[in-house]
């Protein structure tokens, strides 16, 4: 005949010398309850520190060939949702481990369990650190694009030019249908295009309206001292 008492008592012994820190007992009558700390690994990355629960264990009349009953006390920093998920891993170890000690192989599971969640957390952190990079580091490229603009190569500067042709060669067109080919050209333009125009206007006056001019007149007064003529002035 198995005797429940004997293995529950032994059990809490090994329980109590693997975890001398995190093992405190509550209650030894009628059964033994008592809780266990259990926490994930230390970590730097993560300013809240390592992750922790307290697993509350009570002894049935017939453990370990029945479940124990077990509470599952979380800090702050698990929700919910991680909550329900530890649960379901504590069942599933119960369901594998019936009829053996198992509290350490629970216990073991735990702190599994909050390891992962660390591994997650650091994973999260560091993705967030490779976005906010990113981010700074596309700020920067527009920041020197501004600063610096843009290098004209050989190839750009063609570029542009074709575009540009193109662009003043339609703009021509668009004035020219505008128009409708009626545009008053002005004097220059007139004059530019009819050379003939410089002495269209001779051709028009009377021969009583010509003047004659006798070139000797200037002539003569290119002869002048003038530099002379402009001492005497400053004299006077």
């Amino acid at each position: 005949m198995t005797d429940y008492k004997e293995e529950q008592t032994n059990e809490v012994e090994a329980l109590e010398s693997i975890y001398p820190d995190e093992f405190t007992v509550l209650s030894d009558e009628p059964f033994h309850t008592f809780k266990i700390t259990v926490s994930s690994e230390e970590t730097d990355d993560l300013e809240d520190g390592p992750l922790e629960v307290t697993l509350q264990f009570t002894y049935t009349p017939t453990y370990p060939d029945e479940a124990p009953e077990y509470q599952v006390i979380p800090d702050e920093s698990l929700q919910e949702s991680h909550l329900e998920n530890l649960k379901q891993i504590l069942e599933q170890q119960i369901e594998e481990n019936l009829g053996m000690a198992m509290v350490f192989a629970l216990v073991s599971a735990t702190q599994e369990f909050l390891n992962d969640m660390i591994d997650n957390l650091k994973k999260e952190k560091e993705a967030e650190l490779e976005r906010e990079e990113e981010v700074k580091r596309i700020a920067e490229e527009e920041r020197d694009k501004i600063l610096k603009g843009t290098p004209v190569t050989i190839e750009s500067f063609l570029s542009w030019k074709e575009q540009f042709d193109q662009e003043m060669a339609e703009l021509k067109s668009k004035t020219q249908q505008n128009e409708g080919g009626n545009k008053k050209l002005t004097g220059k333009e007139l004059f530019m295009t009819d050379q003939n125009l410089d002495t269209s206007d001779m051709d028009l006056l009377d021969e009583s309206d010509r003047v004659e001019v006798d070139e000797s007149l200037f002539q003569e007064i290119d002869d002048l001292d003038l530099d002379a003529e402009l001492d005497l002035a400053d004299d006077s």
